[in-house]
């Protein structure tokens, strides 16, 4: 971008085409006059006879005016820019993992209070801040663990700061190596193909060396913070021995250097935020505001339209054959026509969603309906289920199902659609049968009188359920009739049942409104006092956890084989 005080060019590349307006100005002044081939062959007492007077003169202003509208054009091109606006500004968002050094070097006091704790108020600043991208966490010794995998929530992580301490590693002593190539695989598991590293210790040997570089060929940056002071102290081991500690800086620059970052000493008042913010060239978008240079190129488009007018009137001919091109038919699109067919989709898409947001679903399905993908279609299922339109919506999700075969999203509403659809069909039955004069009344057997000849149809030895008594039916308005000699006997088993089926149900409310007087068995009752007990040992605190579930970890290292 060039800087010419208030005025500024975006494109300033497209200023290099006013290196050919001389050249174009010169070519038109020896083919722009028509009389000079008639001067040299025609005596000048002739000549105003033959040329139209003043055609040279309207040939020279054409001239100046094409050259000035090719000027105008030129700087519209270079995108001239006066003011600043605000506009998304587009950076990399790669994801970071920063692994920390807990061997009991960082229990060494040569920085105050000691230096985990000033590693942790480190951490702390750094997530309140809300770092670029996606973070994770690692902590190593002789080998490294996972703190917090990569997310973008960093209050997450922030959980496990308090909880970083060396007594929760399960085997002490140094190996950077081993932080780096799990950083590295901690990123690559989570889909990125590049990140950062950023390793918190106080030194790094060749192995360390060794993995940065394979780290940094893979595409990821590897930086370093060192952790304590040059001066250093003496800390006590797990063993029991005193062992001296100090900050070996030229090993951590070397192994910034190898690994494509930076290097810089801890700093509680941000002055390793570059450490931090170091990149490398390409990696995942993220918008964020910001101000930016204005494109008021298009300012200039109104004189340059008004001097191709004066042209072209001059120029009927050409003027014909762009009026020719502009009435050529062409298919009509719903959107815009210069957008390609999955830019009108995707635009369909976000018209349907604004839609959808207000509540207009029947829009919001046309809008979706525009739109040919697994995803449009089931957008247009769940408008078509809100406006009411089941049968529809299943439809769409089969197509989505169709395009996507397991989308679960569209496999789950799909059934909720179902549910509801045979929710209905029930009430619209039961109004049909109404309709119809059918009743649960009129489909029992009739009471019959001895003799009655039309009796004989009707089952002799009916079950005691259909002979008992239900409250819900309506009581029958004629008389009683005369029971059959075998009725007494009926009604009896029917009563029977009946009050062994109520007596068994107030029973199991009376068991299930009051706690059970058993006898619990010893062993039953102290086998669920132990599982009690054994609930309420369960760690609640982070450091706890990540203490249990780096040795299980770690033993599961050992018996794989692996580190």
């Amino acid at each position: 971008m060039i800087d010419l005080g208030p005025l500024h060019f975006l494109r300033p590349e497209w200023l290099w085409a006013l290196l050919a307006l001389p050249v174009l100005a010169l070519w038109l002044r020896r083919t722009g006059d028509a009389g000079a081939d008639w001067r040299r062959a025609v005596d000048p007492h002739l000549l105003p006879f033959l040329l139209e007077p003043g055609r040279a003169s309207r040939q020279r202003w054409l001239g100046w005016l094409a050259a000035l509208a090719y000027l105008i054009a030129t700087v519209a091109l270079a995108g001239p820019a006066w003011r600043r606006i605000e506009q998304p500004l587009w950076q990399t968002r790669l994801p970071m993992v920063v692994a920390v050094d807990l061997s009991s070097a960082s229990l060494a006091t040569d920085v105050a209070p000691s230096r985990v704790a000033q590693m942790q108020a480190r951490l702390r600043r750094l997530l309140q801040s809300s770092p670029e991208g996606p973070i994770g966490l690692v902590a190593f010794a002789d080998d490294a663990f996972t703190v917090a995998p990569i997310t973008d929530d960093a209050a997450n992580v922030a959980l496990f700061v308090d909880a970083l301490q060396p007594d929760v590693m399960p085997v002490d002593g140094q190996s950077p190596a081993r932080a780096i190539e799990w950083s590295r695989e901690l990123i690559e598991r989570a889909g990125y193909p590049r990140g950062r590293i950023v390793l918190v210790t106080d030194r790094a040997d060749a192995a360390a060396q060794q993995a940065a570089v394979e780290a940094h060929a893979a595409g990821h940056v590897v930086s370093t913070l060192g952790l304590g002071s040059s001066d250093g102290a003496a800390v006590r081991m797990r063993n029991g021995r005193d062992v001296p500690v100090a900050l070996d800086e030229a090993s951590l620059r070397q192994l910034a250097r190898s690994g494509g970052g930076m290097y810089a000493p801890l700093s509680l008042d941000g002055g390793d935020d570059a450490v931090f913010a170091a990149v490398p060239t390409g990696g995942r978008a993220n918008g964020r505001g910001g101000r930016g240079w204005a494109d008021e190129g298009f300012r200039l488009l109104p004189p340059l339209v008004l001097l191709a007018l004066v042209v072209l009137v001059r120029r009927p001919r050409a003027a014909v054959a762009l009026l020719a091109i502009a009435l050529v038919p062409r298919p009509s699109f719903a959107a815009d026509p210069w957008l390609r067919p999955d830019q009108q989709a995707h635009r369909a898409i976000e018209r349907g969603i604004e839609r959808y947001r207000r509540g207009d679903f029947e829009a919001a399905a046309e809008e979706f309906a525009k739109a040919d993908g697994a995803d449009a279609h089931y957008d247009r299922g769940n408008a078509l289920a809100k406006a009411g339109r089941l049968q529809e919506a299943v439809s769409a999700y089969d197509e989505a199902l169709r395009r996507r075969p397991g989308m679960p999203d569209a496999v789950a509403n799909r059934q909720s659609v179902l549910n509801a659809l045979k929710r209905k069909l029930p009430s619209g039955g039961q109004q049909q049968g109404q309709k119809g004069g059918t009743s649960k009344q009129s489909q029992q057997p009739r009471a019959c009188k001895p003799g009655d000849p039309s009796c004989q149809s009707q089952p002799k030895q009916p079950s005691p359920q259909s002979d008992a008594p239900s409250r819900n039916e309506p009581q029958r308005s004629q008389a009683p009739q005369p029971p059959k000699p075998s009725d007494p006997s009926r009604q009896a088993r029917a009563d029977a049942a009946q009050r062994e089926r109520m007596e068994r149900a107030l029973q199991q409310a009376k068991a299930a409104q009051k706690p059970s007087t058993t006898p619990v068995d010893p062993r039953q009752r102290e086998r669920r006092l132990s599982d009690d007990a054994a609930l309420q040992r369960v760690p609640d605190e982070p450091g706890s956890l990540l203490r249990e579930k780096f040795r299980l970890e770690h033993e599961r290292r050992q018996l794989g084989g692996r580190r």
